[in-house]
């Protein structure tokens, strides 16, 4: 697992958020995403950092590609290094904009099938609307502004990178 420390965020942002605890990690191995939320919970309350509110969303491959045909997989290459530093200052900005205290990022690369968890996103604050919101526009920065590249694998033996994302 990765954990991320906010103390490498330019100043301003650590200056605005602090006091965030956030977590990211890219996962090539299938994940249980009630389990991680589970985990990630326990580890909050261990230092006392619990949060009032809660929101998260969990994304799972669908069954079906873009042109209708059954989907075998969908891969998902990443730039190292780059894509965690996105990821990180997006949390950090969105949680600092919505006043999140905590923030779990858990995401697959390589080859995931339909089905399986590609995505989740736990967010704390003090008010359901935050979290809310947050997460919200947490899980939309996450698909639009973060280098992940999808590729399709049909079951009639054909691949096909993808251009844009799915809409809302």
């Amino acid at each position: 697992m990765t954990v991320m420390s906010l103390h490498s965020s330019p100043p301003s942002a650590v200056a605005e958020a602090e006091d965030l605890q956030l977590k990211v990690d890219l996962c090539s191995e299938a994940f249980e995403p009630f389990a991680c939320l589970e985990q990630w919970h326990r580890q909050l309350a261990a230092i006392g950092r619990w949060s009032a509110a809660n929101s998260h969303f969990i994304g799972r491959v669908r069954s079906m590609a873009t042109n209708g045909t059954p989907l075998l997989a969908l891969e998902l290459e990443h730039y190292p290094g780059m894509t965690e530093r996105q990821l990180q200052q997006l949390a950090t900005a969105l949680c600092s904009r919505h006043g999140a205290d905590s923030c779990l990022i858990q995401h697959r690369i390589g080859r995931v099938l339909p089905g399986d968890a590609i995505v989740l996103v736990g967010i704390g604050a003090d008010r359901r609307g935050p979290a809310q919101r947050c997460c919200q526009d947490l899980l939309e920065a996450l698909k639009h502004d973060t280098p992940f590249w999808k590729r399709e694998w049909r079951s009639d033996g054909t691949g096909e990178w993808l251009i844009g994302n799915t809409p809302l």
